[in-house]
């Protein structure tokens, strides 16, 4: 029985509980639990024991004394108190022993489910590719090496894109319950409440911008909440009234990367342009192909898209700007921002990318919109990877102006800058 009495203990520094049932011992967790508690806090018995038992039972072990299989219902909840011996490591079973333990778990459980809502509010894996952009941004400017401004601008920009995306999901609730796609998102499935929506989406964008303009400059504090605007307020109400809203969905996404610039430079030189060009113009392969396999979805929904109300259009616009890819690709190194060999290998990935556009614009069906979206997800990180790699070494900055140096000069260059 000492031993009986020490498993019993190991078992209760777990949160379960072991209860005697005829000749077996029968352990219950979780729910079960909890079910086991309320029934020892008010000493009733279920109607068919053997077969609350067998329903409820985890593990059965085989009771080697204590009870007998004729004791009674209270006989046997009696044993279970007086087995467990009340001191500092064992609790004993009481509901105010218990009620911390189940409100601490609940909390933790509400804290998890909050925030995969949260996350899903954001969008966290489109706002994971648009971070991406923007740190491509910062890194493609002159001499990018603050870490804090990066971090910064990183964070200001998460928070906006988490803010414009959970107030693009408030306005579109009803939409969204229609479309196959979208109607588990939280807010049509009441996960949390539209008000807990527009408050996480205010705070949200005021702190990212609020981050932006303090740690890194009213110019890209300023982008951010021209994005978020431009996001909530054109772009989402114009998906229902006309196909223009793609061209606004594609200037969304091409001002990240030339935040991240601005972010460095404080200024929207040539080389923020291109890179915003590079992403507007990416857009269409990527967002024409997705909404050609989502076509009934958006039609059923009310959205005015190409792949809906002119599917010619949609594929010509996909392999039009796959096309333009090209010049812009070949405007970077022109203009000193990479090495003429990124000229080279950007030409490679882009073919890659035009071929699928091709195929699509030649044969418009399911499979080869698939091929170009998929296509796309793997062109944008490496055309930027590249980007990055073939970086030309653009000088430094001073007073806002970047000035080409050789490394013979660099030395006297910060000598002047100390001074």
């Amino acid at each position: 029985m000492a031993q009986q009495v020490k498993n019993t203990n190991i078992i209760w520094r777990q949160y379960f509980i072991k209860f005697y049932h005829g000749e077996r011992v029968v352990l219950f967790k979780g729910q079960q639990r909890r079910n086991i508690q309320n029934l020892l806090d008010k000493s009733t018995k279920p109607s068919n024991t053997n077969s609350f038992f067998n329903k409820n039972a985890v593990v059965i072990e085989k009771l080697s004394q204590g009870v007998t299989s004729s004791a009674g219902f209270k006989d046997r909840v009696s044993l279970l108190r007086k087995i467990i011996p009340p001191n500092n490591d064992t609790p004993i079973i009481s509901p105010s022993n218990h009620t911390p333990i189940r409100q601490k778990q609940s909390l933790v459980v509400e804290f998890i489910r909050l925030i995969k809502a949260y996350r899903d509010l954001s969008k966290a894996k489109l706002a994971a590719l648009v971070i991406l952009t923007t740190m491509c941004g910062y890194a493609m400017a002159p001499m990018a090496t603050d870490l804090t401004c990066l971090f910064a601008t990183t964070a200001g920009t998460g928070l906006c894109v988490a803010s414009a995306n959970a107030i693009n999901q408030l306005f579109e609730i009803p939409y969204d319950a229609q479309m196959s796609r979208t109607r588990n998102r939280v807010l049509v499935r009441n996960a949390i409440s539209p008000i807990h929506a527009l408050s996480f989406g205010t705070l949200t964008g005021m702190a990212g911008v609020g981050i932006l303009s303090t740690m890194v400059n009213p110019l890209t504090a300023m982008l951010g909440a021209s994005n978020i605007l431009l996001y909530t307020c054109v772009y989402t109400p114009m998906k229902r009234k006309t196909i223009a809203n793609t061209w606004i969905g594609a200037i969304v996404g091409a001002i990240p990367p030339m935040m991240g610039w601005a972010a460095c430079t404080n200024n929207l030189e040539l080389g923020a342009w291109i890179l915003g060009g590079i992403l507007y113009a990416w857009q269409f392969p990527h967002f024409n192909a997705l909404a050609w396999n989502m076509r009934s979805d958006y039609s059923k929904a009310g959205y005015h898209m190409m792949a809906v109300t002119n599917p010619l259009l949609n594929s010509r616009v996909s392999l039009r700007y796959t096309l333009a890819l090209f010049p812009l690709s070949y405007i970077t190194p022109y203009i000193g921002m990479t090495t003429w060999w990124f000229a080279l290998d950007s030409s490679l990935i882009n073919c890659v990318l035009l071929f699928s556009a091709y195929k699509f614009w030649k044969n418009s069906n399911d499979k080869s919109a698939r091929d170009l979206f998929f296509a796309s997800l793997v062109h944008l990180p490496v055309i930027l990877a590249l980007m990055m790699a073939h970086k030309k070494d653009q000088g430094i900055i001073i007073n806002n102006e970047i000035l080409d140096v050789d490394e013979k000069e660099l030395e006297k260059v910060m000598q002047e800058l100390e001074s």
